[in-house]
C-alpha cells in the first residue's frame, strides 16, 4: 500500500474515493480494472479501520464465497464466516494485490462541485480537484448515543457498542445491553459466554431472529433469492419459516414479531442473525426487558415503569452515517441523511457524485458493495 509521500496529489482530475474500508477499496479496483486512476483518501492510518475498532468475536453473517470483493477470492482458511481479524487481513491483501493508491490520514470536510470537476476540501487546507468522487465513508460512520433524560447525570458505566471489545472487563457484573439489532443480540450472548452475572437486553421493537444457516444453506442465499419479489409474498414465507425454525420465546418476553419480515427490511431494520441468542434467551441467560427510556441518579428505567440498576449500560444503538457536512449541500440525502441514489447511479444534480456501502440489504453488504464498485466504474469507464 503506498504512503502517502509516494502519492503525488496535484489536480490531475482523477477519481476521488473518500473512505479505505472495503466499499471504497472495491470501487477503486474496479476503476483501475477499467483503466481509470482512482486515489483513495483514508482518515485515518490503515485500510479498514471501522473493521478494527469492531469488537473481538465478530464474524461476518455472510458467507465466505458471497463477501468477496471485485478480483480477489476470500482464502478458504479463513473458513465459512469470516472472521474481524481475517476480514481485516483480507482487506490489507486486497490494497496490495490491485496495487490501488491509497493516501492515508487525509480526512475529506467538503465536496463541492467546480465546472466539470470536484472539489475536496481536505486536512492541511488542501483543496484537491477531481473528475468524480466515490463516497464511502460507511454505514457505521458515528456512533449514535440517544439523548435520553438523566443521561449526562447518569452515576454508573455507559459506554456505545463502538466502544466494546470482549467481555473480560464484565466478568461478574450486571449489564444491561440496549439495542436488539445483530450487534446488541451479539454482545448479550458474549457477554454471557464471558461471565457477566446478569445480561438483560432491552426491548424496543420486536426483532425477527433468522437462523444464519439452516441444514447447510445460509440465510443470505434467500436473502439473494427473495429480492425482488413482492414484499407480501416474501413476508408470509418468512412467518413460516420462522414458526418452522425459530422456537416461540414469548414467555421468555421475546415474542413473535407483529410485522412482516421484509416490511421491516424496507424499513431499514435487518432481521438478526442467531449465534446464540436463542439458546441463551431460553436458558434465562439473557433476559429481554422493556425499551430503556431515561436514567436516575444510578438507576435506569424502563418503558414499564421498572427502575434497574445495571453496573454497565451498552448501547447498541446503531450509527450515523454524517454526510451532511461532507455532501449535505448537494441535494443528494434524504431526510434521514442517507443518499439518495447508490451504485451506479449519480444524482442529476450533481453528476460524477457517487455513493457506496449506504446500504444494509438483506443479501450481504459485501455482495452489495462489490456490485456496486463494477456499476461505478462501468458508469465512469462510459463518460
Amino acid at each position: 500500500m503506498a504512503a502517502e509521500k509516494d502519492i503525488d496529489l496535484t489536480n490531475d482530475r482523477p477519481v476521488y474515493v473518500i473512505g479505505g474500508g472495503p466499499g471504497g477499496l472495491a470501487a477503486a479496483a474496479a476503476l483501475r480494472e477499467q483503466g481509470v486512476r482512482a486515489v483513495v483518501l483514508e482518515k485515518s492510518e490503515s485500510v479498514g479501520a471501522s473493521w478494527r475498532r469492531h469488537y473481538d468475536r465478530l464474524h461476518l453473517h455472510t458467507t465466505r464465497r458471497l463477501s468477496a470483493l471485485p478480483g480477489l477470492a476470500m482464502p478458504r482458511s479463513f473458513g465459512r464466516w469470516v472472521s474481524r481479524d481475517d476480514v481485516i487481513r483480507y482487506l490489507e491483501k486486497y490494497a496490495e494485490f490491485h496495487e490501488l493508491e491509497i493516501v492515508t490520514g487525509v480526512e475529506v470536510s467538503r465536496i463541492d462541485p467546480s465546472g466539470p470537476d470536484w472539489v475536496l476540501h481536505a486536512t492541511g487546507g488542501r483543496e484537491l480537484t477531481g473528475r468524480a468522487v466515490v463516497v464511502a465513508t460507511g454505514y457505521n460512520h458515528t456512533p449514535r448515543l440517544p439523548d435520553w433524560p438523566g443521561r449526562d447525570a447518569y452515576t454508573g458505566e455507559l459506554l456505545h457498542a463502538g466502544e466494546y471489545r470482549n467481555a473480560a472487563p464484565y466478568a461478574g457484573k450486571d449489564v444491561l445491553v440496549v439495542g436488539v439489532g445483530n450487534t446488541g443480540a451479539e454482545i448479550a450472548v458474549d457477554l454471557v459466554e464471558g461471565g457477566a452475572a446478569r445480561v438483560r437486553l432491552a426491548v424496543r421493537t420486536t426483532p425477527h431472529i433468522v437462523r444464519r444457516s439452516t441444514a447447510g444453506w445460509p440465510a443470505q442465499r434467500t436473502g439473494i433469492l427473495v429480492r425482488r419479489l413482492p414484499v407480501r409474498l416474501v413476508d408470509r414465507a418468512g412467518e413460516i419459516m420462522c414458526k418452522v425454525s425459530v422456537p416461540d420465546l414469548t414467555e421468555q418476553g421475546l415474542p413473535r414479531p407483529d410485522t412482516g419480515l421484509y416490511s421491516r427490511v424496507k424499513q431499514g431494520a435487518i432481521p438478526i442473525q442467531d449465534v446464540g441468542l436463542i439458546d441463551a434467551v431460553r436458558a434465562g441467560k439473557v433476559e429481554p426487558v422493556a425499551a430503556l427510556e431515561s436514567f436516575e441518579d444510578s438507576k435506569a428505567v424502563l418503558a414499564d415503569g421498572t427502575r434497574i440498576s445495571p453496573d454497565t449500560v451498552i448501547a447498541a444503538t446503531g450509527y450515523r452515517r454524517a454526510l451532511e457536512g461532507l455532501v449535505g449541500h448537494l441535494g443528494v440525502l434524504d431526510e434521514r441523511g442517507k443518499p439518495v441514489t447508490h451504485g451506479g447511479r449519480a444524482a442529476a444534480q450533481a453528476p460524477g457524485l457517487y455513493f457506496t456501502g449506504f446500504t444494509n440489504p438483506i443479501s450481504g453488504m459485501f455482495r452489495e458493495m462489490a456490485l456496486d464498485a463494477r456499476k461505478i466504474a462501468k458508469s465512469l469507464a462510459a463518460g
